[in-house]
């Protein structure tokens, strides 16, 4: 079993000569400019390798994207076995990545919560207190002040 450190390096040159080969080496035309390699990883010993990919374009563009980088792999697992130089060139399976679409979602519940927020400055803007200004009983002045005198006459006729 390879070291993590080996698979790191190796998920790192399988990704940097993949988004190579299809940036100049792939005449593909539904391997446009728009495929972008976000990640590539690659398991410990070293036989499977899954690349990410986005496309940025509708659900045809990302269909056309996925059928080319199928009918691609095998010529970019050749490039990159001869890139790499290992025994084994690790199999490719292409998967696209869900990044957008959940930076969207998280996008679109921030709004969600800056408009319900906007609501509640709104709603309580002329809002007061329910109670006083200070929510604390306070103990009266004649009253406290009879009980400290009491106590300490007391104490002064027992010493």
């Amino acid at each position: 079993m390879a070291d993590n450190a080996r698979a790191k390096r190796l998920a790192d040159l399988i990704r940097e000569v993949v988004a190579k080969k299809l940036q100049r080496g792939i005449k593909d035309p539904r391997l446009g400019t728009h495929v972008t390699i976000t990640d590539t990883r690659v398991t410990g010993d070293l036989r499977e390798a899954t690349v990410f990919y986005t496309v940025y374009g509708d659900d045809e563009e990302r269909a056309e994207v996925a059928a080319g980088l199928e009918s691609a792999k095998g010529i970019l697992r050749s490039a990159v076995g001869q890139a790499a130089g290992v025994k084994f060139t690790p199999t490719l399976t292409f998967v696209a990545d869900a990044l957008p679409d959940n930076a969207k979602t998280i996008e679109d519940l921030l709004d969600k919560a800056r408009s319900s927020d906007a609501q509640v400055r709104e709603a309580s803007a002329g809002a007061r207190f329910a109670g006083d200004a200070d929510p604390y009983k306070k103990p009266e002045d004649d009253d406290d002040a009879d009980d400290t005198d009491g106590i300490a006459s007391a104490k002064d006729g027992d010493a």
